[in-house]
């Protein structure tokens, strides 16, 4: 075991470690709210309004979020998107504390921090790669990866725990807390390159169209984009698990709990092995067969009667989908330059929220009508089936190897008639 070379960057370790703290907080915040909903309303589909107020403001500003990302100073955006969420995480938290919560204020205040998301992802995202150099960005990925896969088994558990001993409103507060390590991180970071496009700068249709046009103009990466979407809408299994559980594998609740946490330690043992691998080249054949890996395993979970075998399958799909992640993410990030990376990011967030979110409402319709079984085993083979059809109409992404160089500035499309300037350039 060695140090992974993009944590020797002091820049990116700040970040890092800044996010591995607010990551957990947000996700104890969010395990929390599903138990707080769930307090106030006994109505199943009361939980699924925190889903939905979630995804429509990532849908509706993610892409002015991209456009911003490109126009100004990302590490700024992020003060402010962190800031904000810092607050309404406080605000959760004394409403609670003073009785006065309600189901409604808990939906529109998640609805606001998902606002916040929206315009911090792009920014974030766009941000790494002027952190590092390109034969590290792999890595970074990883970690980063890594750092979400830690929070998201760290968060839930502390959730309960906290809320336990300490009461409802205890949870938001630390979540409000863990910002504020982020908020350093950003400050001991301090000015960081980076390339802007003179007149498609700021928020306006013409910069957007500009992002779209140019992820339309890329096989590449848009290929990546849908085959992200086909797996997660697919071979979303974590939706249909309670019933698989009580009802095919006949488990209890510590087995269930299990079981939930069995893709998380798959995706954290991959993105640490990856951690230590320097170059990793054949991207393309490996994005690939991490999603064909994927669906197969889930396949199996929803065939299979057995405990240990259903906890390894959604482990290997753990695991496949962190390949994916590591890799697709590295793949955007080094063919998009540098003024538009913030556009190319906001869509694929889109991408990325929403193939997941659309999966379980299309894996819980399916199971309504001819089980939970069946509802897994048909989304992991129309996952295999889109990933073959999308290698028959894209398939240089299999010859993609990741040595390609990056891309310099492109010319930006007619409708934006932008020039490309440079403010502190640095290429990542």
């Amino acid at each position: 075991m060695h140090i992974p070379p993009s944590l020797k960057h002091k820049k990116f370790f700040y970040l890092w470690l800044g996010q591995l703290i607010s990551i957990t907080g947000t996700q104890m915040q969010l395990w929390a709210l599903f138990w707080h909903v769930s307090n106030l309303d006994k109505n199943p589909i009361a939980l699924g309004g925190i889903g939905l107020a979630r995804i429509f403001p990532v849908i509706i500003f993610s892409l002015i979020g991209g456009a911003l990302a490109d126009s100004v100073d990302r590490r700024k955006v992020m003060f402010v998107t962190q800031s904000a969420a810092a607050l309404l995480a406080l605000t959760l938290g004394l409403l609670t504390q003073f009785g006065q919560v309600t189901i409604w204020y808990i939906y529109v205040i998640t609805a606001f921090q998902a606002i916040a998301v929206a315009f911090d992802g792009p920014s974030r995202q766009a941000l790494i790669p002027n952190l590092v150099p390109k034969e590290d960005l792999p890595n970074a990925f990883s970690m980063t990866f890594t750092s979400f896969q830690f929070g998201s088994v760290l968060g839930p558990a502390l959730s309960g725990f906290v809320i336990a001993w300490a009461g409802q409103e205890a949870v938001y507060y630390l979540n409000a807390i863990s910002f504020a390590a982020v908020l350093f991180a950003l400050f001991m970071i301090g000015d960081v390159p980076q390339s802007f496009a003179e007149k498609s700068a700021g928020i306006s249709v013409s910069a957007i169209r500009e992002g779209i046009h140019f992820i339309l103009e890329k096989p590449i990466i848009l290929s990546s984009m849908m085959l992200d979407f086909v797996a997660t809408f697919f071979a979303s299994a974590n939706t249909l698990m309670p019933i698989i559980a009580t009802t095919v594998l006949k488990v209890g609740v510590v087995e269930y709990g299990y079981l939930s946490a069995a893709s998380a330690v798959g995706a954290v043992t991959v993105a640490l092995v990856i951690s230590q691998v320097k170059v990793i080249r054949r991207q393309g054949p490996m994005f690939m067969g991490a999603v064909i890996v994927f669906g197969i395993a889930t396949v199996i979970f929803g065939l299979t009667r057995s405990f240990i075998v259903a906890w390894l399958a959604i482990a290997t799909t753990g695991a496949a989908d962190g390949v994916s992640t590591i890799i697709r993410n590295t793949i955007r990030q080094l063919q998009t330059p540098d003024h538009i990376r913030g556009r190319m990011t906001s869509i694929n967030q889109i991408f990325f929220q929403g193939g997941p979110q659309l999966g379980e409402m299309e894996a819980g319709s399916v199971a309504q009508f001819f089980g939970a079984s069946f509802a897994v085993i048909s989304g992991g083979i129309g996952c295999i089936i889109g990933t073959l059809l999308i290698i028959w109409k894209w398939p240089q992404l299999m010859h993609y190897d990741g040595h390609e160089p990056i891309e310099g500035e492109i010319a930006p499309s007619p409708s934006s008639g932008a020039s490309i300037v440079s403010n502190r350039v640095r290429r990542p």
